[in-house]
């Protein structure tokens, strides 16, 4: 009898843009859960470039995502998630039977400077620590 890994769980961050809000909470779950989780972020109507002031505030955070780019909601990346996380896109994620959804209202950080998404990006630090207890997953970096 082998015994197999159990499947990492796989979580997607939906935005409008893919530019803030889904791109900090893909870049804390990936941080913060040591890989264990497969992550993925998209939104409905990509922006051009990640959003400046996330980047800025998530380097303060020791995380890096300057290399990050938007990318376009495709219902095949639906389909591959077990938990889709939705941010203010509404009714344009697609709906799959079996797939968990969630919606985290949070301000959107566009347009504002560093300090005012601190503390939007500190709200989705602490989602992001909720859900890895959801997924049973230990959080192994902060």
């Amino acid at each position: 009898m082998t015994s197999e890994a159990p499947a990492k769980p796989s979580v997607l961050f939906v935005c409008i843009h893919n530019a803030g809000r889904s791109q900090m909470a893909a870049a804390y779950l990936t941080h913060l859960s040591g890989g264990a989780v497969e992550v993925r972020s998209a939104g409905s109507a990509p922006g051009a470039h990640v959003n400046p002031s996330a980047v800025a505030a998530m380097l303060e955070e020791g995380i890096d995502m300057s290399a990050e780019t938007p990318k376009i909601l495709t219902a095949e990346a639906v389909q591959a998630s077990d938990v889709v996380i939705t941010m203010g896109c509404g009714d344009t994620c697609p709906y799959y039977p079996g797939t968990r959804y969630l919606d985290w209202v949070l301000e959107d950080p566009a347009g504002k400077g560093v300090e005012s998404v601190r503390p939007i990006r500190d709200e989705i630090k602490t989602r992001v620590i909720g859900l890895l207890g959801e997924l049973g997953v230990p959080v192994v970096q902060s």
